[in-house]
């Protein structure tokens, strides 16, 4: 099904989904994981090299369906987003709030996704504050291993210009039908609305807006599994493992993992560029499927093209800072397939893939836990909800929540620059890669290839600082102004469509969410301004929504005052802690569990960091001990010889035998 969200309000239509697919799909899981215990029975499990535990790629699959063995469908892909709050649809079933013209919350109607940002959120690129502490990677990481856990497909789109003819002969029926209107159930459609004054129209009377899929057997789709007496709520599907399991460097599928893989090498690589390198370094591969919807230089000759990028997660050439986290990691697989090769020239090819995934794996999970959350959530924070690890609980269902992947870890949208910097060796701007507005790297590879490569980008992105999030300062421009998507032609706005995936994924309102986390409900304005240290922007907030109760959950977390040590408010440190203990304990491979590492690898381990990583995999010869704590040149950069980092030699164990 889809939506479209309009500049002044919200605009749909139905479309049909095609459920023979999804029903065979669905039938299958349980009869999946039932094949896979009885094939765990029936064979032995070959040993690891680096430790004692059995292969938990052979245990799950790439989908760790049935990574739990009490609750099988736990953190598997193409499973619902947990629910940690019933939803909150208008009718019941799957109608986001605001879908019924009529509708009233509290006495009012609902604002217009498009004036919250206009009013609220949108921040001219000139008024932007720099964070005085984090440097622009923080930003980098968080939507890369954001990339890791959730990803939430929509339903099938359809062009920009079909779109456009649909929705003429919508108004025309409207007009000729007027009676339709009231009811959204024969043709769920608004009249369409224009803000004349508004920045976006250029023709388009309606932001495109696709609803995310639903997922098997829930809302309206409930009657197809004969589910015709029980209300079973429309959710939504994580199309990615839950688990912070590297999925962007190897994929989710064993289908994406055949594509990603060197299958003719030795030495167990991953697939390079063959067209293109980096000073001798490697680029991830093109996509398989030519020619790709990417942008391309103008200036190249004809016929010359940069396609998209392959990688574990389809987004990676959604911005070049994602791009470069993604080659990055491609380029550190590598770098230990090799070493661990000429150390043990006896593995197989297997083998040696295997071992680089398992410690590529335990450092994402070691640069998200120790270096990056406790930075967002704060100390505080983090001992309340995360505290100390105490080995895997499985009761703990580790499976992303809904309000994590669609509101609170959304928070980063708040924390992306306007600008983009590529810094030369001495950390300095460069005449002959000057300073890019954020629109003009939107997935557009070829700025990697053609404009100096990985190491200016990665300089830019360690020496220059994130955007601050600040309550009158939300989103800057390129992104509420500028945003592109390969799906359509025109521009779109981030803080419009983050609004109203809440909506569509039936997210309960702000003070619910407070609640849930033990934090009083705001019923008033001055209630509000215990929380938000800025009265113009709680007045704005009540012009609009006119009740605490309505606020949109994604609004009310980001305005909120940052806790000590932290980059976000009480309410959205809350629900990323919970989330990030429940990915942890609820992982029975998580790097610190019992026989998945021995202490002395751990301890190996623990050496490393994101600065190592990149000096490992660049030509960038200084850089930040912590790559996220924002540092002057030169005086707070270290040489990468003083830079800590795992001992592979003390990693691999002396014991094993293929």
């Amino acid at each position: 099904m889809k939506q479209a969200v309009k500049k002044a309000g919200v605009k749909r239509k139905e479309k049909t989904v095609h459920t023979s697919v999804a029903i065979a799909s669905c039938k299958t899981r349980h009869n999946r994981c039932n094949h896979i215990f009885r094939i765990l029975r029936s064979r032995t499990m070959r040993i690891r090299a680096l430790s004692n535990t059995r292969n938990f790629m052979e245990v799950g699959f790439f989908s760790f369906l049935c990574l739990s063995r009490e609750h099988p469908r736990w953190g598997a892909s193409n499973t619902a987003l947990a629910r940690w709050l019933p939803p909150s649809y208008e009718d019941g079933l799957g109608q986001p709030r605001g879908w019924n013209p009529g509708a009233l919350y509290n006495g009012v109607q609902l604002p217009l996704v498009r004036e919250v940002t206009r009013k609220i959120i949108h921040a001219s690129n000139e008024a932007v504050t720099e964070d005085n502490l984090y440097s622009d990677i923080i930003m980098a990481w968080g939507q890369y291993i954001d990339h890791d856990i959730a990803f939430t497909p929509q339903s099938t789109n359809l062009s920009n210009s079909k779109l456009k003819q649909r929705m003429e002969i919508f108004k025309q029926i409207l007009t000729q039908h007027p009676q339709l209107l009231p009811s959204s159930q024969k043709i769920p459609v608004f009249i369409p609305q224009v803000t004349t004054n508004d920045t976006l129209s250029k023709g388009m009377d309606c932001l495109p807006f696709y609803r995310s899929s639903p997922a098997c057997g829930t809302g309206d789709h409930g009657v197809l599994f004969g589910n015709l007496s029980v209300l079973n709520p429309r959710q939504q599907i994580n199309g990615l493992t839950s688990f912070l399991d590297a999925s962007t460097v190897y994929g989710s599928t064993p289908a994406a993992e055949n594509k990603l893989r060197n299958l003719t090498s030795s030495e167990g690589l991953l697939r390079v560029n063959l067209k293109y390198s980096d000073n001798s370094q490697e680029y991830l591969p093109f996509v398989d499927l030519i020619p790709s919807p990417c942008a391309q230089d103008s200036s190249a000759s004809e016929g010359e093209r940069i396609e998209c990028f392959l990688a574990g997660d389809s987004r990676s050439s959604e911005v070049t800072s994602l791009t470069a986290m993604h080659t990055l990691w491609l380029r550190e697989h590598n770098r230990l397939a090799r070493a661990l090769k000429s150390m043990n020239r006896h593995w197989s090819p297997e083998t040696v893939y295997q071992e680089a995934r398992k410690i590529v794996g335990a450092l994402h999970q070691i640069i998200t836990v120790r270096d990056y959350i406790p930075k967002i959530i704060g100390p505080d924070a983090f001992n309340q909800y995360i505290g100390l690890y105490r080995g895997y609980d499985p009761t703990i269902n580790p499976t992303v929540s809904n309000i994590f992947s669609t509101a609170a870890f959304r928070f980063g949208h708040a924390t992306i620059q306007p600008i983009v910097k590529r810094l030369n060796a001495q950390y300095l701007d460069d005449p002959e890669l000057p300073n890019l507005h954020l629109h003009e790297v939107f997935f557009s590879p070829w700025r990697l290839i053609k404009e100096g490569g990985l190491d200016p980008l990665l300089r830019g992105l360690l020496a220059h600082s994130a955007k601050r999030q600040v309550q009158d300062q939300l989103l800057n421009e390129e992104l509420t102004e500028k945003l592109f998507v390969l799906s359509d032609n025109g521009s779109l706005d981030l803080a419009s469509l983050n609004l109203q995936r809440g909506r569509d994924h039936g997210l309960p309102g702000y003070n619910d969410w407070r609640e849930f986390c033990g934090l009083p409900k705001l019923e008033t304005e001055t209630d509000l301004n215990t929380v938000i240290n800025n009265q113009q922007v709680t007045e704005k907030i009540m012009e609009l929504y006119h009740n605490p109760n309505n606020i949109d959950v994604w609004l009310g977390g980001l305005v909120e005052d940052f806790l000590p040590g932290a980059r976000t408010g009480p309410l959205f440190a809350c629900i990323i802690g919970k989330q990030m203990k429940a990915l942890r304990d609820g992982d029975r491979f998580w790097w610190e569990n019992d026989n998945v590492f021995t202490e002395a690898q751990k301890h190996e381990l623990r050496k490393h960091s994101l600065s190592r990583v990149i000096c490992e995999n660049t030509g960038i010869s200084e850089v930040p001990v912590d790559a996220f704590q924002l540092g002057k040149f030169p005086e707070d950069f270290n040489h990468c010889d003083n830079i800590p980092g795992m001992n592979l030699e003390k990693i691999l164990t002396k014991n094993y035998t293929e």
